[in-house]
């Protein structure tokens, strides 16, 4: 008899989702990760009274009343708003694209006034592209431009963008810029989901609620010591990397990763803003993160005398690093499906969450897809 229903390698949103609906079947689970701390890319530090988000800024978004409630069973979620601001020579810009933009950009105020610029913009990158010989963009940047303009492109796209994914706008694929939403409303709300928010005390509470119960174990590799982990569960959730489970046999997937610069600064309020993106390619970070600014609002903020913040730096993923961003371009989509037919083969190992399916998700669709595996159906009836 072996002592677990399921082996769950990786303490991430999805593996500690999938443990929870798990338990609630009468499942026995033991919930392993090789970092020292349960909560995979959520977890968050308290540094100074400050829930720092220590694998980057994390905003719990959805439209889903279902994914909303469920989450909130566990600890309530605050009233933060995402309103990022991009940084660009010095002068502010509101994001996403909206009325507030084109007026810093144009000095206009009316929504008719924005939409003939960025209109005759994109004309005059038509006109170029035929000159050159072409109908369809050859690249990022004239897709961009066929979007959304010049002005907005070279300003807030380009020297971002290039910092991101460490080439020129000119040597990336077009098909990564897919649509660039532009608002004609004097509104700051990055995202158009109709919930959105913070756990008042940080992620940590989600992850301990979703936990509660389940044994697990951190500083546990489980390529380090790979058969005495499959021993003791008649079943595996694999939550990493799906190359590394099949010991790169058809080669390894590549990502972007991104390294974080944290700081405790001796000022209440450093920047005023959650998130600021720098979008200069010069400047070598590609934004700051003030934390204090997810969780506390107005005069709250000043109640701390001290600041915590987080430079991030986007570069090439290698080895010894986390990897963040897949690159799903041809070549590694072309390796990754060859590693998914493996996967569908298997009897009691599955998988899931972005290592294990090389994709990029939200949290809320993490959240989502596993309440709807058909495993746990009986649990939404």
């Amino acid at each position: 008899m072996k002592k677990y229903d399921y082996l769950i390698v990786g303490a991430g949103l999805y593996g500690c989702t999938f443990a929870y609906f798990a338990q609630q079947q009468g499942k026995r689970c033991l919930v392993i990760d090789k970092r020292p701390q349960l909560g995979g890319n959520v977890y968050c530090e308290n540094i100074e009274g400050i829930n720092v988000h220590k694998y980057g800024a994390h905003i719990f978004h959805t439209s889903n009343k279902k994914v909303w409630d469920f989450v909130n069973s566990f600890v309530e979620f605050n009233r933060y708003t995402n309103s990022p601001i991009a940084n660009y020579q010095g002068k502010l810009y509101n994001l996403p694209f909206n009325m507030n933009t084109f007026h810093e950009m144009w000095g206009i105020n009316t929504p008719e006034e924005a939409l003939n610029i960025i209109d005759e913009q994109k004309q005059q990158a038509v006109e170029k592209m035929k000159a050159d010989g072409v109908t369809e963009p050859r690249n990022l940047e004239e897709q961009a431009q066929l979007l959304v303009g010049r002005d907005i492109y070279e300003k807030l796209i380009k020297g971002y963008t290039e910092k991101q994914w460490g080439r020129n706008c000119t040597e990336l694929p077009a098909f990564i810029i897919k649509r660039l939403p532009i608002r004609l409303t004097y509104d700051n709300n990055y995202f158009n989901d109709k919930y959105q928010g913070i756990p008042i005390g940080g992620y940590n509470k989600l992850i301990d609620g979703l936990l509660e119960g389940i044994d697990t174990q951190v500083n546990a590799d489980f390529f380090e010591n790979r058969e005495y982990w499959e021993a003791q569960a008649y079943k595996i959730l694999f939550t990493g990397r799906i190359d590394e489970f099949y010991n790169f046999r058809f080669g390894k997937l590549n990502y972007r990763t991104v390294r974080f610069e944290h700081q405790t600064l001796d000022t209440p309020n450093h920047q005023g803003n959650a998130v600021i993106n720098y979008t200069e390619r010069d400047v070598p970070y590609t934004r700051i993160i003030e934390h204090k600014h997810f969780e506390m609002f107005g005069q709250a903020v000043y109640d701390l005398p001290k600041t915590v913040i987080s430079k991030e730096y986007s570069t090439e993923w290698k080895d010894d690093m986390e990897p963040y961003y897949p690159i799903n371009d041809q070549a590694n989509t072309a390796v990754y499906l060859q590693y998914e037919t493996l996967a569908k083969q298997e009897a009691n190992v599955m998988f899931g969450g972005r290592l294990a399916e090389y994709k990029y998700y939200d949290m809320a669709p993490i959240v989502e897809k596993v309440m709807n595996l058909p495993l746990f159906a009986s649990e939404r009836e």
